[in-house]
């Protein structure tokens, strides 16, 4: 019993650790990304579509996004969305593609980038810490359904901590080596 919910707690903060990559993912550093756009919409005949799945999305130097839509008549909507998404470029369009460029960060843009990447793992740490929450209130209930001893219940609770020890030490780790790549001149 105690070991399903040592697995399903593992489980839940790995997820947690993959949400928070994620979410760096579309954070700017010195060098830019294509997933800074992954949380931009395209109306694409009706339905809200991701931009990678109109056409093709690609960085091709440390400041420059281009994109070639598959059929030239989204391009008015790529920029529209681009506009909408207030990333911090205007898009720029030849008629056969939209290209983005991304002017050089300042100090001050790095430290808010920074504060925004501490932030995000600030709220990492209370999803692993909810996760210890449940599986210590499971084990809980174990123990008073009296299905283990109250020794197994501590044993267990010791365990998840263990485990949330260990990830809020990823955590850390993670937004540690973000703020160093962000303000890497």
């Amino acid at each position: 019993m105690l070991s399903k919910i040592y697995e399903q707690t593992q489980n839940s903060m790995n997820k947690t650790i993959e949400s928070l990559r994620r979410d760096f993912g579309t954070l700017r550093s010195g060098k830019v990304s294509i997933t800074i756009l992954d949380n931009i919409r395209v109306d694409y005949y009706g339905t809200p579509t991701p931009l990678n799945q109109i056409g093709s999305v690609i960085a091709t130097d440390a400041t420059t996004i281009v994109i070639n839509p598959w059929e030239k008549t989204l391009i008015k909507e790529v920029e529209k969305a681009i506009q909408e998404a207030n990333i911090g470029v205007n898009p720029n369009s030849d008629g056969e593609s939209v290209k983005l460029f991304f002017p050089p960060m300042t100090q001050e843009q790095r430290k808010e980038v920074a504060k925004e990447a501490k932030a995000m793992g600030e709220k990492a740490k209370v999803g692993v810490r909810n996760v210890r929450q449940e599986s210590n209130n499971a084990i809980k209930k174990l123990e008073k359904d009296k299905e283990i001893t109250e020794d197994m219940s501590k044993k267990g609770q010791d365990e998840i901590q263990k485990f949330t020890d260990e990830f809020v030490k990823k955590i850390d780790e993670m937004v540690k080596h973000k703020e160093e790549e962000v303000m890497k001149v």
